[in-house]
């Protein structure tokens, strides 16, 4: 599939600003997260930019963006239209418990925040389901697939909310949190490149078009003589080197490394360990980034079996 940047971005930024927000609305009523006014504009101020700025990204991808609020209507069959109505449902409990902490209003923050994660899930556990709904892609049509986005928002939100609070000296909570679940997120997405590596083809040419008992299918003209949208979109291929060293990339950038570094922020105070959360953060978004270009790149649609390619990628 084709990895447009728009959608990348999106399900990396739109991931971490919910799970920011989710992580605030939990740990904050807890006390385990700086209570002041001014940490929690901070930070939940800049989970709903995140979240902002990954959906207004997505529409990029649409060929009449004007036209997204459409999508909306489509929630009883649509898991995209599923997403944007938590979405937009999901801002009246967020900004309320913005506004509430801003005030120092905690009998409203405490309900919101909670409010907010409930929402925050949802919203994310939708976005999973876009794509694990599609049986026509088995990398995507995959169990792990939707697990994964809940647990690569809770990871990258966990470590951005331990940066945040490393600057007010009080990280230990949430980058406790940001350690495990970056263990957790790195063994499966393994699993899942495991798994995704050794699956059968769902569909062969053979398959396809019910020949298979006369022998090898192969096509003796293409479909189409000039490139069109089918192949711009769903017949994107990337090699198998560059797939093994962006996998090495995010094994080692998005999950590893932040958190050897969000433990080593347990062991520091101060200064130090702010930075080292920052650093953290920092990879963790940048390995995401490298992660979702890969999920997309290589899921492979199987129209390509009709232009000669192969439903297993």
């Amino acid at each position: 599939m084709n990895p447009a940047p728009s959608i990348v971005f999106f399900t990396v930024a739109s991931g971490a600003g919910y799970g920011l927000l989710f992580w605030l609305g939990i740990l904050r009523p807890l006390g385990l997260v700086p209570g002041g006014a001014l940490f929690g504009a901070t930070s939940c101020g800049l989970a709903l930019v995140l979240v902002m700025l990954g959906l207004l990204s997505s529409t990029a991808h649409l060929g009449r963006p004007e036209r997204a609020w459409r999508a909306l209507s489509q929630w009883r069959s649509s898991w995209l239209s599923r997403e944007g109505v938590a979405a937009v449902a999901t801002f009246v409990p967020a900004g309320l418990f913005f506004i509430a902490m801003v005030g120092g209003n905690e009998g409203l923050a405490a309900p919101m925040g909670l409010l907010s994660a409930v929402g925050a899930t949802v919203t994310v556990y939708c976005t999973g389901m876009i794509y694990a709904s599609l049986k026509t892609i088995r990398q995507w049509h995959h169990p792990l697939v939707t697990p994964g986005y809940l647990l690569f928002g809770a990871f990258s939100g966990a470590a951005l909310l331990a940066m945040l609070a490393g600057f007010w000296g009080a990280a230990a909570a949430p980058a406790a949190i940001a350690a495990v679940l970056g263990a957790l997120a790195f063994a499966l997405k393994r699993a899942y490149w495991a798994s995704v590596d050794a699956a059968p083809p769902i569909a062969t040419a053979e398959s396809a078009t019910g020949l298979g008992f006369i022998g090898k299918v192969r096509p003796l003209d293409p479909p189409h003589t000039e490139t069109n949208y089918l192949l711009r979109e769903m017949a994107f291929r990337i090699g198998r080197v560059h797939a093994k060293r962006l996998r090495g990339i995010a094994s080692v950038a998005g999950f590893a490394a932040p958190t050897v570094l969000l433990l080593l922020t347990l062991l520091l105070g101060g200064v130090p360990a702010g930075m080292l959360a920052f650093a953290a953060a920092a990879l963790a978004l940048a390995g995401m980034l490298a992660e979702r270009w890969l999920m997309f790149a290589e899921a492979t649609h199987t129209v390509t079996l009709y232009y000669g390619g192969e439903a297993r990628g």
